[in-house]
Parts: structure tokens; C-alpha cells; sequence
């Protein structure tokens, strides 16, 4: 299983940027799929996740500025940032995952700078 994110940068405060996020290896429809970042010294933590069916969780944080969605014909999880702040710089990684039969697996992180 491979997981192979994508299309971080750098932008200034109150831009936006999409990332995505390409399974191969596995079912994608049956997965559930979620965005989380990690900074410097701190715990990596969830932003967001999505159902196989749709159903989406977001953190307090990027409430009203994050969206993610799932695109199963390309296999691919995006996340579509607005309105990004400072505090959002990180690094985003993407996870497959099932809880039903466990399966866990994490892609490659994208770097994301929001400049003030």
C-alpha cells in the first residue's frame, strides 16, 4: 500500500492550498481516510477524516476553513485549505485506515509554510 501526498508549498496568510493525497495498493472505497500535521515539537495531530460513505470530522481548529473530500474513481483524498494561518504551518501527512479488520497506513508528508 502506497500513499503519496501532495502539493504543499508555501503561501502567504489567507491564501489557500489543496492538497491530495494518491492510495494505490488498496481498495480505496473501502477506507477510511484522514489529513493530520505535525510541527516542531509538537504531537502530530488530526485535522480531518472522512468515512467511506462520506461522513467528515474536522479539529476545532480548521472548522470553517478546511474541507476534505474523496474522489474514489482516482483513488485520491484532497484537502482543500482557505483562509490559512500561521499556526497552520506543518507537516500534513495522509492515512489510509479500516477499524473493522485493522489496516493502518501513512503516506509520505507535505510540507506546508504559511507566512505572516
Amino acid at each position: 500500500v502506497q500513499l503519496q501526498a501532495s502539493g504543499g508549498g508555501l503561501v502567504q496568510a489567507g491564501g489557500s492550498l489543496r492538497l491530495s493525497c494518491a492510495v494505490s495498493g488498496t481498495t480505496f472505497s473501502m477506507n477510511a481516510m484522514g489529513w493530520y500535521r505535525q510541527s516542531p515539537g509538537k504531537q502530530r495531530e488530526l485535522v480531518a477524516q472522512i468515512t467511506t460513505v462520506g461522513i467528515t470530522n474536522y479539529a476545532d481548529s480548521v472548522k470553517g476553513r478546511f474541507t476534505i473530500s474523496r474522489d474514489n474513481a482516482k483513488n485520491t483524498v484532497y484537502l482543500q485549505m482557505n483562509s490559512l494561518k500561521p499556526e497552520d504551518t506543518a507537516v500534513y501527512y495522509c492515512r489510509a485506515f479500516r477499524t473493522v479488520v485493522f489496516m493502518d497506513y501513512w503516506g509520505n508528508g507535505t510540507q506546508v509554510t504559511v507566512s505572516s
